[in-house]
């Protein structure tokens, strides 16, 4: 029933579907543990010879209802809730890698994923190769190696906002018998839909968008069940070779298209057990069921302040698709042609610290690491959420010293100009 319905209906129905007598609204299963009656029926499931409820590290009805309405929005044969964004992309990433291998992602993410593939992972012993995702699929293939076992790029790069070429990139990994794996945070499934495009799995920071009010943070990743892993087997022996800790279980064998997402589930959150909280995936849901609004009034404000502040004196630039001055207008009208996200990305003509001083000045709209709610904010990347990177860093991830992140909330457009208006004229 769910793949048959719009977007807009699987916001707000899919997911919990309660039979007669069960709570209309899903309810917060706040418990650790699950009753069985005989000692045979918990072993089987921890067996995964059946599916079912034992302990929330693993599964939770809460969460499972949510993340199956994220997998109907993305269409993807499903999905697994983690305690974070970051968590997301490092379970995405470490399903398929292990000490010894290799990844390729596009050098414009988010500082933070930046770090996480730069510098931790690498003390795991696995090495990730940054490449501009502007440049030819030539260019890009250079960086693959016999032991790259994945290529990463986000939808709409954060913050410098550009636009991925998704059918370039899938095609690039699938070239190189690879899965592509999109980050699509700020676009939503609501405006942009990377399996279409030839993505095999998806990651979500739920703490944006998805939640919208800045009230839990979560991340999700989608498995859209095409990657053909038993096509290449010897690349991906953990999907495809028996798992010891489970009697020597095939996940591909055993799980056909679900083989990735359950092996995430099943092996990683057992071991490491970055679990959403069954309250924040309630809150989550919340959230999830308004999606399709407020994403049509983000792009409609986040448009106008744009267009406002490339007509502004003051301003050098600004980055965002929806200008058809953006070098990634046309991506943006081929990947999100009903409108892309309410985040900007724009430089003041002036020096680093003009641009601090333009933020200082904000009344209504705030300073804040968050990015991507109901609410207007502002920060400067290179001085907050990418100071561990150094200058070298810094360029290489797209974040040049003056770029302001503007994320446009849902508040009244004017309002936000005129804070915006207000800020600048008193900049000396």
């Amino acid at each position: 029933m769910e793949n048959k319905l719009s977007r807009e209906t699987l916001c707000v129905q899919a997911g919990w579907q309660p039979k007669k007598g069960e709570p209309r609204v899903l309810p917060i299963y706040q418990s650790t543990t699950f009753k069985y009656e005989t000692s045979e029926q918990m072993a089987r499931l921890f067996d995964l010879e059946e599916s079912g409820y034992f302990y929330t590290r693993l599964q939770n009805p809460t969460n499972d209802a949510v993340a199956s309405k994220i997998a109907a929005l993305e269409g993807g044969v499903g999905a697994m809730l983690t305690s974070s964004g970051q968590a997301a992309n490092f379970y995405a990433v470490f399903n398929i890698c292990e000490a010894g291998d290799h990844f390729v992602c596009s050098s414009t993410i988010y500082g933070g994923t930046f770090n996480l593939f730069a510098v931790t992972m690498k003390k795991l012993g696995i090495e990730c190769t940054f490449v501009d995702a502007d440049a030819s699929e030539e260019e890009i293939s250079k960086a693959f190696r016999p032991n790259t076992k994945c290529l990463f790029g986000e939808t709409i790069s954060n913050p410098s906002i550009n636009v991925l070429d998704i059918e370039k990139f899938a095609r690039i990994a699938h070239n190189h018998g690879v899965p592509l794996i999109v980050d699509n945070t700020f676009a939503t499934p609501i405006n942009c839909h990377p399996f279409e495009w030839g993505a095999d799995i998806i990651t979500h920071s739920t703490t944006k968008y998805m939640d919208g009010h800045a009230t839990c943070v979560g991340g999700a990743i989608v498995d859209s069940g095409n990657f053909d892993w038993e096509a290449h087997a010897d690349k991906f022996p953990g999907l495809t070779k028996p798992d010891e800790s489970y009697h020597g279980l095939v996940y591909t064998k055993s799980f056909g298209k679900m083989a990735y997402i359950t092996k995430a589930t099943v092996q990683l959150m057992r071991d490491l057990g970055s679990i959403q909280s069954p309250e924040n995936a309630f809150l989550l849901n919340l959230g999830l069921e308004t999606l399709h609004l407020r994403m049509a009034r983000h792009c409609e404000n986040a448009q106008k302040v744009a267009e406002w502040l490339e007509a502004n004196p003051k301003v050098k630039w600004v980055n965002y698709c929806g200008l058809k001055s953006s070098k990634y207008y046309e991506l943006g009208q081929k990947y999100m042609p009903g409108g892309s996200c309410g985040v900007i990305a724009f430089g003041l003509d002036g020096s680093r610290e003009e641009a601090i001083e333009f933020m200082d000045n904000l009344k209504m709209i705030c300073i804040v690491t968050h990015v991507a709610d109901a609410r207007t904010c502002v920060l400067h990347p290179a001085s907050h959420t990418h100071r561990q990177l150094t200058d070298e860093q810094l360029i290489e991830a797209g974040v040049a010293p003056d770029l302001i992140r503007l994320s446009i909330g849902i508040e009244n457009v004017n309002d936000i100009i005129a804070d915006l208006e207000q800020a600048m004229e008193k900049v000396k």
